[in-house]
């Protein structure tokens, strides 16, 4: 199993408030989130109207697979003319890789 994330660090272009920041990246939220099936939120820079950041995050197979999706993503981004993408953090880890601890599964009997 790998477990792909991305953070895109975007630049808004003519925004004057939060109300119209959240009506440049609401669409785009929903949009990666209808055609890539992947988990999606506004993570960062919350409190200021031209910069956003939109953290994403897939689980497949194999690491190709989250690369491809995640590229396409950051292309669907990319090509929205109202942001500029000013940073993008992939990464890719396999299961192996988390830094958890095996747990007993939950016991919903009780």
């Amino acid at each position: 199993m790998w477990i792909g994330t991305l953070s895109l660090d975007l630049l808004l272009g003519d925004v004057h408030s939060l109300k119209e920041k959240r009506s440049v990246v609401r669409p785009i939220v929903a949009e990666l989130r209808r055609r890539f099936a992947l988990s999606v939120a506004e993570t960062g820079h919350l409190d200021l109207h031209r910069r956003a950041e939109i953290g994403m995050a897939v689980v497949a197979a194999d690491r190709t697979h989250c690369v491809e999706v995640l590229r396409a993503c950051e292309q669907l981004v990319a090509g929205r003319p109202e942001v500029e993408i000013l940073a993008a953090r992939e990464r890719c880890l396999a299961e192996d890789d988390a830094d958890g601890q095996f747990r007993q599964p939950v016991d919903s009997t009780d």
